[in-house]
């Protein structure tokens, strides 16, 4: 019959090897797809400055060489920690530099408040204890170091901690971190912690504050001033100590020598009276005479009339003597 249209059927055998071919088509692509992500997710790289923590069924172990290395997919998983050295400031916003009034504010020793900025610089030591020893390892370290700046700056008075001190505390309190950091064992190490800024929290306290450090330099040049007068007098003094001890000295020889000289003579004169004691008495009254009144005149009353006679003193004793 004309203009009737035949349509022609595949068989039931060409639709099973079609769908046959096209199942081994889907399941290349399937294992294709799988092979790529189980090869791209086999590998990880490590970068310098950085560790890894591997993880295979809960069980964490560290990497820290830099490079590529191999993990098993899906069962092990890596979380990168990075180790260089961070840094968050204590008493202020870095960004804006605004003062944390909460933190900045401490008290003395000698109950005067004052406001001291740090900045704790700290890096990862142990990246296993850094993911799983706590929740926030940073937060715990700012906590620590907070607890000991004012333990330490408590332990100063106001002078210390604004002027002097600045190094000492400093000092004092990196040590006691580092010991708690030791204890809570959380993964961080600290690398340094400094005095950004110390200062009275008011402008009056501070002029006054200004005003003692200008007098305590002024302190220190008249020291120095003073020392300096003392370097040159004292070698004066001493040239003049050493010139009295030497004259002291001599005078002391020559009393010494006048003395025994004296004891030599009344030795001598004592022998003498021994053997003449009314000669001897005479001579030394005469001689005691000679020396007291040498230009005296002897008056001589005879008892006789009332005229009194003066004789010179000189042919008195010249008589006596011989």
């Amino acid at each position: 019959m004309a203009g009737k249209v035949v349509y022609d059927f595949p068989s039931g055998d060409d639709l099973r090897t079609f769908f046959k071919k096209f199942k081994k088509v889907v399941l290349f692509v399937v294992i294709v797809i799988v092979l790529a992500i189980l090869g791209f997710g086999s590998f990880y790289t490590i970068k310098e400055q950085e560790q890894a923590v591997v993880t295979t069924f809960g069980k964490a172990k560290a990497v820290t060489e830099a490079g590529l290395h191999l993990k098993i997919p899906i069962i092990q998983k890596v979380h990168r920690v990075d180790t260089t050295i961070k840094g968050f400031p204590i008493g202020y916003e870095e960004a804006t530099n605004r003062t944390i009034e909460s933190e900045a504010v401490m008290i003395t020793r000698d109950f005067n408040f004052v406001n001291v900025d740090f900045f704790v610089e700290y890096k990862v030591s142990d990246p296993i204890k850094y993911l799983y020893a706590s929740s926030d390892p940073v937060s715990i370290l700012k906590n620590i170091a907070q607890s000991n700046i004012r333990s330490i700056v408590g332990s100063y008075n106001v002078d210390s901690v604004i002027t002097s001190g600045k190094y000492e505390i400093q000092s004092k309190i990196k040590d006691e971190i580092l010991e708690s950091l030791i204890e809570h064992d959380i993964g961080l190490m600290l690398v340094n912690i400094t005095i950004q800024d110390s200062e009275p929290p008011t402008e009056e306290v501070m002029e006054a504050f200004k005003s003692v450090e200008t007098a305590k330099q002024g302190k220190d040049t008249a020291i120095n001033n003073a020392n300096k007068y003392r370097n040159e007098k004292l070698p004066q003094a001493l040239a003049e100590v050493d010139k009295i001890l030497q004259q002291a000295e001599s005078t002391k020889t020559k009393r010494i020598n006048e003395a025994q000289a004296e004891v030599a003579r009344f030795n001598e004169m004592y022998e003498e009276y021994i053997k003449y004691p009314l000669i001897t008495k005479e001579r030394m009254f005469y001689e005691a005479m000679e020396d007291i009144l040498p230009s005296l005149k002897v008056i001589i009353d005879s008892g006789e009339s009332s005229v009194n006679k003066f004789l010179p003193l000189e042919p008195l004793m010249e008589g006596g003597s011989n």
